[in-house]
């Protein structure tokens, strides 16, 4: 057939009749005697001739083309709008699909969280690794469990403080749990407490050589192990301390 419309539409009558020239003479029935479509293709293309020839013709089938084309492109920008809008929809759905949650009640999951995790940790350290025994004269300044718990609160978490009550005018001490085993460990080389009463602090021994400890002789911990106070003379003095009212529990 002749040119495609709209290239068809840019053709002078002078390329019109050489292009209906060359096809007619392959498209001819006559030299397609087995082709059913033979006469029909003759047909559309002596037709697409006679409208491009005809200036008249030839300007109403343009004004046809022009508007099929508008047509098309105008359906083009439906369907972009169409496809945006049903995005948006699935977007919008999908949003209201996902769960919501307020910050508030975020923030308190993580707070969970990260409790469950310190419990988890803290179920797999032995308690005993975790308890440190403070010993103090009370001929100086005495403690109690909130000005212990701001003491060792320094090293890491407090989890419990036990003053431990002998009615011992002379010596107190108590019981101080930490949250981790490094915390206990910090306690141990650094505590000091109150200059003019040091804090002498130890591992916690286990309860059942305290049975035997009225009837052995007393047992000095090693410096490394003890958290005494910052200067010798002091710790020296607590120890002797310790070591005499230690001789008189064991005498009565």
């Amino acid at each position: 057939c002749l040119p495609s419309v709209r290239k068809g539409s840019k053709l002078s009558l002078k390329q019109i009749d050489k292009a209906y020239r060359d096809q007619s003479r392959s498209a001819t029935p006559t030299k397609r005697p087995n082709d059913p479509d033979a006469t029909a293709d003759f047909q559309r293309l002596t037709t697409s001739y006679e409208i491009l020839r005809d200036v008249s013709s030839r300007a109403v089938f343009d004004a046809h083309l022009r508007s099929i084309r508008e047509k098309a492109f105008r359906a083009s920008l439906f369907d972009g709008k169409r496809r945006k809008l049903a995005s948006d929809l699935e977007e919008r759905e999908r949003a209201a699909a996902a769960p919501q949650f307020d910050p508030a009640e975020l923030a308190a999951r993580k707070e969970k969280m990260v409790a469950a995790e310190l419990q988890q940790e803290l179920a797999s350290i032995p308690v005993p690794q975790r308890r440190r025994k403070s010993l103090w004269e009370r001929d100086g300044r005495d403690y109690d469990s909130v000005q212990l718990t701001k003491l060792f609160e320094r090293f890491g978490m407090v989890e419990d403080v036990v003053i431990r009550s002998r009615g011992s005018k002379k010596k107190g001490s108590a019981i101080v749990v930490m949250s981790s085993k490094d915390a206990a460990v910090a306690a141990t080389q650094t505590m000091s407490g109150d200059i003019s009463n040091p804090l002498l602090v130890v591992p916690l021994r286990a309860s059942s050589s305290a049975s035997n400890a009225r009837h052995a002789e007393p047992v000095v911990p090693k410096h490394d192990d003890i958290i005494g106070a910052g200067f010798r003379d002091y710790e020296e003095s607590i120890l002797k301390k310790l070591e005499k009212a230690k001789e008189k529990d064991g005498a009565t």
